[in-house]
């Protein structure tokens, strides 16, 4: 674990999810599609930026990293990601985060282990991407409203 690494990651992925938030006009999210890629590096430092977003919020924020089910697609996860955000927002159900047996204390946020949640009434989610040496994108997407 390199300490310098995790700050630097930490300080762009949250960065980017405030510009998204900010540019979206939100203050809340119902749900992160996180980038979860399994490394020590980008999930502690994804958890420290989801942590100094939200304050004391972020624990109650569900969390759900798709690539525990299929893997690491490299140029096509960040598309990926926003497809099950999107999915989820429209079905109320949030995708598990799989083989979550022993996480990282660091790493202490909801994470959704191993079995799918429902909850209705979603409107809002942040989707994250961090790319191999540190570069990061977050989108915020929405329900519609219906008339």
């Amino acid at each position: 674990r390199n300490p310098a690494r995790v700050e630097a990651v930490a300080e762009r992925l949250g960065l980017a999810m405030s510009s998204a938030l900010r540019e979206a006009k939100v203050e809340s999210v119902d749900l992160i599609a996180a980038n979860g890629d399994s490394t020590i590096t980008n999930d502690l430092a994804e958890t420290r930026a989801i942590k100094r977003l939200f304050g004391p919020r972020a624990g109650s924020i569900p969390i759900s990293a798709s690539k525990a089910t299929h893997g690491h697609l490299i140029s096509g996860s960040g598309a990926l990601d926003l497809i099950t955000g999107l999915l989820a927002l429209n079905r109320g159900t949030i995708p598990p985060t799989l083989n979550l047996r022993n996480p990282d204390p660091e790493c202490d946020l909801d994470y959704v282990p191993n079995l799918p949640r429902e909850k209705e009434g979603m409107r809002v989610a942040l989707v994250n991407a961090v790319g191999l040496f540190g570069e990061s994108a977050c989108i915020v997407v929405r329900r519609a409203v219906e008339d």
